[in-house]
């Protein structure tokens, strides 16, 4: 699920609970920051306030949350150098909702079990991330202004 340029979760909706995968392509990633994290609470107050260290990938800085029973999460980004996303000073903030009793699926054993992603969700998500990808740095490779990392090649 997009819910805003540049923020994916891995599932269609936040559910109270669970764990969602958090992916950020935005500004930090786009200035190229080593590593990101992401500050985050739920409710109004910001209660239970973490800190995580993104993992960094080619599809951006991903991250995985634990779900509050609360009514939102709330979160922003930075780079531990004081570089901050926090969009435009308004934080990132999400409904999270919570299922009745009543809809949770049991097996014989009476083990909950959490539903799965479709895997048509998962492909257009990589899908959507590709063409950004694409978009984003094609027109930097042609014209040459991509940054590259040069490497020392001394040859003695």
């Amino acid at each position: 699920m997009e819910l805003t340029k540049n923020i994916f979760f891995n599932t269609d909706k936040l559910v109270a609970n669970t764990t969602v995968k958090v992916s950020y392509t935005g500004k930090l990633f786009q200035d190229e920051a080593e590593e990101v994290f992401i500050h985050y609470g739920f409710g109004l107050q910001w209660d239970n306030v973490s800190d995580v260290k993104m993992e960094k990938t080619d599809l951006g800085f991903q991250a995985e949350i634990n779900l509050d029973d609360s009514e939102c999460l709330n979160f922003c980004f930075n780079d531990g150098n004081g570089n901050w996303d926090n969009n435009d000073n308004n934080n990132y903030t999400f409904a999270i909702e919570s299922i009745p009793t009543a809809l949770i699926l049991q097996d014989d054993m009476g083990i909950e079990s959490r539903p799965r992603l479709r895997r048509s969700y998962i492909i257009s998500k990589k899908i959507r991330i590709a063409i950004y990808k694409i978009i984003t740095y094609l027109p930097k490779i042609i014209s040459g202004n991509y940054k590259r990392k040069l490497t020392n090649t001394n040859n003695e």
